[in-house]
């Protein structure tokens, strides 16, 4: 089922449900516990290696766009407050639901703040413009190349073997996904820094069932989030 099936509207909690269900009905059995013993795993190691927080500096990185254009973390915080959405790749079933849901519930009420948005995976630039165009994503997408910021700031996992064996399967390689050897992806993570690029609020999923929710964001931000229930 495409996620653009899910019900628009809802909450990312209750739409990440959805496609949980849709997977009980759909999945064998060995998949779904494939699937369901990773993100237990990286549930329960969660915060047991250092990781960013509110207060951090991030370090003075540059990231590639799908267009070929080159942002730095100083000039998006330059100005004011900037958000940072970390995805983990182009085809994440859950990251075409999360994605277009910030683009409709997050998306307008930053822009009319003149707060920058960038969604960020470590998946080359070539292979990340499909989700841009899926979903007509209006935010810039870019690369984190060889993983080099998500691993700065110590949000990456990696594949244990029955998933890496279960992406394989599917036709999946390492360098497809992140353009490096490594089968390593970034947890998924929305980040707010300011000027100086100081970390203003962090917060990490390591289930990738279960992300930060649009109002979330916006009290971090000091915004109403009432003005962000209505999609454009």
């Amino acid at each position: 089922m495409n996620a653009d099936h899910f019900t628009t509207g809802a909450s990312l909690r209750k739409r990440f449900l959805e496609l949980e269900n849709e997977r009980k009905r759909s999945w064998a059995p060995e998949a779904l516990a494939v699937n369901a013993n990773q993100r237990a795993t990286l549930v329960g190691g969660h915060g047991l290696e250092p990781h960013v927080s509110a207060g951090d500096t991030l370090p003075p990185a540059g990231l590639t766009t799908v267009d070929g254009h080159t942002i730095t973390l100083d000039e998006l915080s330059a100005q004011g407050p900037a958000v940072l959405v970390f995805f983990r790749f182009a085809g994440c079933p859950a990251c075409n639901i999360a994605l277009p849901h910030y683009r409709d519930t997050l998306w307008p009420v930053l822009r009319a703040a003149h707060i920058p948005l960038v969604a960020i995976s470590p998946q080359p630039p070539a292979l990340l413009k499909e989700i841009v165009s899926r979903h007509d994503l209006p935010f810039p997408v870019a690369t984190d190349s060889n993983l080099a910021l998500s691993r700065a700031l110590g949000i990456t996992y990696e594949f244990d073997a029955p998933s890496r064996s279960a992406a394989q399967a599917k036709g999946s390689t390492s360098q497809g996904l992140n353009g490096t050897d490594a089968w390593e992806l970034p947890k998924p993570a929305v980040i707010v820094i300011g000027p100086g690029r100081i970390v203003q609020f962090a917060d990490i999923s390591p289930d990738w069932m279960d992300r930060t929710e649009t109002p979330a964001i916006l009290s971090a931000l000091g915004l109403p989030a009432k003005e962000s229930l209505h999609a454009i």
